[in-house]
């Protein structure tokens, strides 16, 4: 669904002022959005996983681990679709999440998939520019993330950064010069990026942040003690449907959280590029952009 039948739609979760910034902007933020009961819960288990990775020594299918992790220092670059390892993560998902998720979406939601990102003091976890959409291929870009802030974040823990305006720019192509799928953009490209634009999306714990799957954006590491969690859930308008196999399919994905299946797919022009194939499995975009994938 385009923006203008989008806007059609009355907003519930957030103001018509605020929906409006989003569709010409790409991103929104929105500070101390999440209930802090709702919050509590998903810190309590987020900290259950964790202690759960001091049991394993490499990357699996649950967590994608750094170098660096050890059993008595912990240090998790990614929980792997947290919607499908607890009940607490899929409500959130599939309830206040997807309520607001609507506000952009149309009435008609669809869920793609989760995923709990975390930065670590001491950790080289820096992500690069990129834009999300070329992982996933859709025949339309109301394609979009939700991210919520489990832990407060500020310059010192690396906020999502991202460059206004840039969704409705050219869309990049993620391969190196060897045609190895890197998951970002080379250093032409980021050179050609007014920088001076960036934002940067800080908040306290239970803030929430928006970007379209075409907007520009990364993160720059953490140089704080307090770890980073941002829990992101992925969603596309009904009519807008996938290309390409999923790269993290989960028992949710592709599921209508909101309103109903459609039918009908809704055809953008622009081109977008086609990653690799990832019916054969997907680590992360932490291993992409280290060159760990090749």
């Amino acid at each position: 669904m385009f923006r203008d039948e989008v806007l059609s739609y009355p907003a519930n979760k957030i103001t018509e002022e605020q929906r409006k910034f989003y569709f010409n902007n790409g991103y929104l933020v929105l500070k101390n959005f999440v209930p802090k009961c709702t919050l509590k819960e998903l810190n309590k288990v987020t900290k259950k996983f964790i202690n759960k990775s001091r049991k394993i020594i490499k990357s699996d299918n649950l967590f994608d681990l750094a170098r660096e992790h050890t059993r008595e220092k912990p240090v998790v670059r990614r929980i792997k679709r947290p919607d499908e390892q607890h009940k607490v993560y899929w409500d959130f998902a599939s309830g206040l999440m997807a309520d607001l998720a609507s506000d952009l979406a149309g009435p008609d939601v669809v869920f793609h998939h989760s995923k709990l990102n975390f930065k670590w003091f001491d950790s080289d976890d820096k992500v690069k520019w990129h834009q999300d959409i070329q992982f996933f291929p859709h025949t339309n870009y109301n394609v979009f993330t939700i991210g919520c802030y489990l832990e407060d974040t500020d310059m010192d823990n690396g906020p999502l950064s991202v460059l206004p305006k840039s969704h409705e720019g050219k869309l990049y192509n993620q391969y190196d010069a060897s045609g190895n799928w890197v998951g970002g953009l080379n250093q032409e490209d980021v050179g050609s990026i007014d920088l001076s634009k960036v934002q940067y999306l800080m908040g306290n714990a239970g803030s929430i942040t928006i970007h379209n799957c075409r907007t520009l954006h990364s993160s720059p590491p953490s140089r704080s003690q307090s770890p980073r969690p941002l829990l992101l859930n992925c969603y596309s308008s009904a009519d807008a449907k996938a290309y390409t196999p999923h790269p993290e399919k989960s028992i949710n994905a592709y599921r209508v959280v909101k309103g109903i299946k459609s039918l009908w797919a809704q055809h953008d022009p622009r081109p977008c590029l086609i990653p690799p194939d990832w019916s054969g499995g997907y680590t992360s975009i932490y291993a992409a952009q280290a060159g760990e994938d090749k």
